[in-house]
């Protein structure tokens, strides 16, 4: 059971993701995050330090609810094929439907962060490592199961993988064009029907 505090800190976080998602770190303001909560600054200073610390704690539940998300689809499937395919059918049409408004935080954290927010990127280069973890070792699962030829590179497939669908948001909502992400899809599904063993 979740204490009234802990209650109120969760509260702050859901209302304040899809900002941070959508402007930034640095777009999101203190007057934001109120207006969201409908809390005073007294009562969003009473359960945060500051907004440093709710950023690192929207990322984690952003990022939570996608690994979530992700994972529910994986845990379906049997095959590592079906579960890579089950990675694309999440991602199909995404900047339409995303898990948190605003996109993917992995893409939207690391962008923003680059060099001059250094606690978000180190946040999001972690969040960055464990999606690549996660790709290479379904597709490591493949090759020892013999669903995939032996002559694949895990890790270099798993980063041509995640890049292509990173790659393939960022494309669809600059141009307001979800197809382009849709095909970038269609592209490693066919890449990954090339890999048969």
């Amino acid at each position: 059971m979740l204490s009234k505090a802990d209650k109120t800190r969760q509260f702050i976080i859901q209302r304040s993701a899809p900002i941070f998602n959508k402007k930034g770190y640095a777009g999101t303001s203190m007057a934001d995050i109120q207006q969201a909560t409908g809390l005073a600054k007294g009562g969003i200073y009473g359960n945060f330090t500051g907004k440093e610390e709710i950023a690192l704690e929207v990322f984690e539940y952003s990022y939570n609810q996608l690994k979530e998300a992700l994972r529910f689809k994986i845990k379906q499937e049997k095959t590592a094929k079906a579960k890579l395919f089950a990675i694309l059918d999440y991602y199909r049409n995404y900047t339409l439907k995303p898990t948190i408004d605003g996109g993917c935080p992995v893409l939207n954290t690391g962008v923003d962060a680059d060099d001059h927010i250094p606690f978000l990127k180190d946040r999001a280069r972690k969040a960055l490592k464990e999606m690549l973890d996660s790709l290479e070792y379904i597709i490591q699962k493949g090759i020892e199961y013999k669903e995939f030829r032996q002559d694949i590179s895990a890790s270099k497939e798993a980063e041509i993988f995640y890049a292509l669908i990173e790659g393939g948001i960022m494309m669809s909502k600059l141009s307001d064009n979800p197809k382009i992400l849709n095909r970038l899809l269609d592209t490693i599904k066919q890449q990954i029907e090339g890999w048969g063993a």
